[in-house]
């Protein structure tokens, strides 16, 4: 791998401290490839490389929480939560897979893949914050011990209720599509001061098959009627005993539930602040857990299931996911990842591409990658200029990667001057876009991509 992490002056911060064991761990990122490629003793070197790392990390998380607390900074829990996420649940699963491949090379791919992945996106996110020149992303999480206690509560429910032994993929999961899935929202509501909360559940199709359906002793493997109406009580029992177990959401009771699609399901996530979002992997299929609360979904996510007209809805709901699901074999989308830290371009993209397309958004390099290990996209439009992880660094991951190194990335850029061209280019991408561009010219050109590809 030619892949080198090195240190931009769009990671420094300004606190002198922070920004020189930054340097130090991208140099000793950048060592560990280097040592991946030695013939000698190279697993060895790996080794003792990531112990060093894993120590350079751990002291920079305690210089840097020492820091923020002596000016006073009011992100210092939230900003302490990450570092322990990484040190308690990243960190020991990238370890273990070292272990039990042997310091394999896909699996020290993966451990650097990850490692400088977060160091990049951290840095320029939450490190930023602490002098204010960035937002931070996840400061209307649930409290850490409440979050905690909800992760035990739902692997513990679901080895209950499936015998599945659940592992956390991200505690941050931002609504990416993941294989076919079925989209259930739960609306529960407190008499007592008026507010409601959102239950969001995501499991993949064959998830509901293979747990649901064999309890029922369906043979069939796929969705009908009665597995929806079993599935939709099962994840009410599910959410209930969930509230159950904590004191401040057990008055709750449930008001209304929705079947979405999946771009329902994602405006959710564009419009609201997610206050739990946790992504698991069963063994059996993906599955999410989100908490929406106290806010009430706006207008227009679907039509309430009720008794009088659960059957109707349940019919119509898998009628017009059928028929979905024909029109998408017989007319297969291409599909497109948009990434851009703009919303405007994201957004424009969709509108402009979504007839032809499936188009999946992400608004910085790290969200990419995310997106494109859960659901695989034919082409990616990037972004040449993004503040988080620029495309250029985004270009280097993706190709380091053996699944995504064949897939065709076009630079997105707002510039034509010669030198930017030629900066572009050199990365080798397989084309580049200008941002100003009329739409029905770029639509034009990407259409023509899709077509040299079936010639």
């Amino acid at each position: 791998m030619d892949t080198q992490f090195v240190w931009q002056e769009d990671y420094r911060i300004g606190v002198d401290v922070i920004d020189k064991e930054h340097q130090r761990l991208f140099k000793i990122i950048n060592k560990l490839f280097t040592l991946k490629e030695e013939e000698n003793n190279g697993q060895w070197a790996c080794q003792e490389g990531i112990k060093f790392f894993k120590g350079h990390a751990m002291k920079h998380f305690k210089d840097e929480e020492d820091y923020m607390a002596s000016i006073g900074y009011e992100g210092l829990e939230q900003h302490r939560r990450i570092h322990r996420s990484f040190r308690e649940n990243t960190l020991p699963t990238l370890e273990q897979e070292l272990e039990q491949t042997e310091y394999s090379t896909d699996a020290v791919d993966h451990f650097l893949g990850v490692c400088a992945g977060w160091l990049i996106g951290h840095t320029l996110t939450e490190d930023l914050s602490i002098t204010g020149k960035h937002t931070r992303k996840w400061e209307n999480l649930l409290p850490e011990d409440e979050l905690a206690a909800m992760k035990k509560v739902v692997v513990q429910l679901v080895f209950d209720m499936f015998h599945l032994e659940s592992q956390l993929v991200s505690d941050a999961y931002s609504g990416e599509k993941f294989g076919t899935g079925v989209y259930y929202r739960l609306s529960y509501g407190n008499e007592a001061d008026e507010k409601r909360q959102e239950i969001l559940l995501v499991f993949e199709e064959q998830l509901l098959v293979n747990t649901v359906g064999k309890v029922m002793g369906l043979s069939t493997n796929r969705l009908d009627a009665k597995l929806i109406h079993a599935s939709r009580y099962t994840a009410q029992q599910f959410a209930g005993r969930i509230l159950e177990c904590f004191p401040n959401m057990e008055t709750y009771e449930l008001k209304e539930e929705n079947l979405l699609n999946y771009e329902q399901f994602q405006k959710i996530f564009e419009r609201e602040k997610v206050q739990v979002s946790l992504l698991f992997d069963t063994g059996a299929g993906y599955f999410s857990f989100c908490v929406i609360a106290p806010h009430l979904l706006e207008e227009g996510v679907g039509i309430p299931i009720e008794a009088e007209n659960a059957l109707a809805e349940v019919e119509e709901y898998l009628m017009k996911r059928e028929k979905d699901e024909k029109e998408e074999q017989a007319h297969p989308k291409p599909k497109i990842l948009v990434v851009d830290d703009s919303a405007t371009i994201r957004q424009g993209m969709r509108d402009l591409l979504g007839e032809d397309y499936e188009v999946a958004l992400a608004e910085s390099g790290i969200a990419a990658i995310r997106t494109m290990t859960l659901n695989q996209p034919d082409l990616v439009l990037l972004d040449y200029e993004m503040p988080v992880c620029d495309g250029k660094q985004t270009l280097e991951m993706l190709r380091s990667a053996k699944e995504f190194a064949n897939i065709p990335v076009i630079f997105l850029t707002g510039r034509s001057d010669p030198a930017t061209v030629k900066g572009v280019m050199s990365l080798k991408p397989a084309g580049y876009l200008l941002k100003y561009l009329k739409p029905a010219e770029i639509k034009q050109k990407i259409d023509a991509i899709f077509e040299r590809q079936k010639a």
